[in-house]
């Protein structure tokens, strides 16, 4: 490759080029000569010499991209992790199945949107066979999504509303800050994602998020499902927002497009889901009621998978601290909380071997569907009456009020006291540390969660289990198979026989 940059100023070399052509041939060799003096682009300034070595594509590659396309859509989706492969799960679920597949043979990864100082990132999928378009949104794996995470803090859902107002919907103030500074150039994108012709009505939206990501995703979901696909603005405030359209059509056109007039309302899809994983708190009582109200009505479901022990779903806790002041937080719509399958694995130790058997429970438990527990992954009841029923005070009260026999009152009776006084005793001996915290008012089934939650923080579960190969795994049960990274997957039915992977799976999980 040479190197000749043009020359912009040639009035110097023009004229002695005239003036060399006038004095060879007259008038005629002036005019010559200032016509060849013009074409002079001057000398080589560089040359760079580069050697291309062209590698044929194998012809067996091209078969198995074929084969990739023909088993359930032209894009094979894969995990952040080496070996999880979450097409091929899904490609076995959908034919075990015999399932109709979510997205379409032209199923293709359309971009990525991502912000430079906020970190946050999502990326756009979309089938127009199903007329189908799929958010991902990114979780935390950049310096910068940790203090997006760490932050406690609170801001207005809808930028210009008082945060000191009780009612008011407040939501954690990084997430907020992530997700705006992406949020319209999104929409921007989801509504050009849209085939020529049709409109986004047709079209089912489809969000996710894991991590960070999970909580992006439900921020999102509330902000279409309140206002439509609003490309005006990023996420909800007081002060009007552009006309949606005229964005649109100047990013299309090229030019700035007259945005007078009544515009029509921003565009809703065909149908809204919403399906995270991981994904931790995201705001108030009020957020979480507003985002819930809407459930079966502009958000077609709404579920959040969380994988037995992940702590981050349990995070930011609420807050009540004169440092703090009151910060609630607790999550939106319904938790799918997956049993882990080494809980389902048990080992028999026998006198010559070990023995491991696999005994198939419950392996997944849905919010309000499953039955009327409570949700172990919310905070549930702070407090209770330390005279309730079940707590130390209360039983012993119950003991020195439950042993009327009809005597009378006023006669000292030894045997009623030796009575009282055994139930006190046993009562005594099976004091527990949740007697304890119940002696202050707080609740037993509320210490017990929080206990469980810092066990798990210290065991190193809570974190391990909020990795992508746990819920790798978890998902692959839920679906009938054993899915470990860079392995086969195997039907659950195979486990049962199988002592080496139950050794493995259990020495994993460890």
């Amino acid at each position: 490759m040479t190197s000749k940059p043009r020359i912009k100023d040639k009035g110097g070399q023009r004229a002695l080029g005239m003036a060399a052509g006038a004095m060879i041939a007259g008038p005629a060799g002036a005019a010559v000569g200032g016509i060849l003096a013009s074409l002079y682009e001057g000398e080589v300034r560089g040359r760079i010499e580069v050697g291309l070595k062209y590698l044929p594509i194998l012809q067996e590659d091209l078969q198995q991209v074929k084969k990739q396309q023909q088993g359930g859509g032209g894009y094979e989706v894969r995990g952040g992790l080496p070996g999880v492969t979450w097409g091929k799960l899904y490609r076995n679920h959908v034919e075990k199945e015999s399932l109709v597949p979510l997205g379409g043979e032209d199923l293709e990864f359309c971009c990525v949107v991502t912000h430079d100082v906020t970190g946050c990132t999502c990326a756009i999928y979309r089938s127009l066979e199903k007329r189908l378009i799929c958010l991902a949104f990114r979780g935390t794996c950049q310096p910068i999504d940790l203090v997006t995470d760490a932050s406690i803090a609170q801001s207005a859902w809808v930028e210009g509303e008082d945060v000191e107002i009780m009612e008011t919907a407040k939501v954690h103030s990084g997430f907020r800050k992530s997700l705006n500074s992406i949020s319209r150039r999104l929409k921007e994108l989801v509504l050009a994602a849209v085939s020529p012709g049709e409109d986004l009505s047709s079209y089912d939206l489809l969000v996710t998020g894991h991590s960070l990501g999970g909580a992006l995703a439900t921020c999102f979901v509330l902000d279409v499902a309140e206002h439509g696909l609003d490309a005006g603005r990023g996420l909800p405030q007081l002060q009007p927002s552009e006309n949606w359209w005229s964005s649109i059509a100047s990013t299309l056109t090229g030019k700035k497009v007259d945005d007078k007039g009544n515009p029509p309302p921003p565009p809703r899809p065909k149908s809204l889901k919403m399906y995270n994983f991981g994904s931790p708190r995201v705001g108030n009582d009020a957020f979480c009621k507003k985002f819930d109200s809407l459930i079966g009505k502009e958000i077609d479901e709404a579920y959040r998978i969380v994988n037995d022990q992940d702590v981050v779903a349990r995070f930011p806790r609420t807050v009540n601290a004169l440092a703090f002041g009151n910060i609630g937080y607790d999550h939106c719509g319904p938790t799918v909380l997956i049993t882990e399958l080494a809980s389902q694995i048990s080992k028999h130790v026998g006198d010559d071997c070990d023995k491991f058997i696999f005994d198939k429970k419950e392996m997944l438990w849905i919010e309000g569907q499953s039955d009327d527990k409570a949700c172990p992954v919310r905070d549930g009841n702070t407090s209770s009456d330390p005279l309730g029923s079940g707590t130390l005070l209360g039983d012993i009260v119950s003991s020195l009020q439950g042993d009327d026999d009809g005597s009378d009152n006023s006669t000292f009776n030894l045997a009623k006291l030796g009575t009282i006084s055994e139930k006190l005793t046993g009562r005594l001996q099976k004091i527990t540390a949740d007697d304890i915290t119940s002696l202050v008012g707080i609740d037993k089934n509320f210490s017990q969660r929080e206990v469980k939650v810092f066990q798990s923080i210290f065991s190193g579960r809570g974190l391990s289990h909020h990795m992508e190969d746990k819920y790798y795994q978890g998902m692959g049960m839920c679906c009938g198979f054993v899915a470990l990274p860079e392995q086969e997957l195997m039907s659950l039915q195979e486990l049962q026989g199988n002592q080496s992977a139950m050794e493995e799976i259990l020495s994993n999980n460890a």
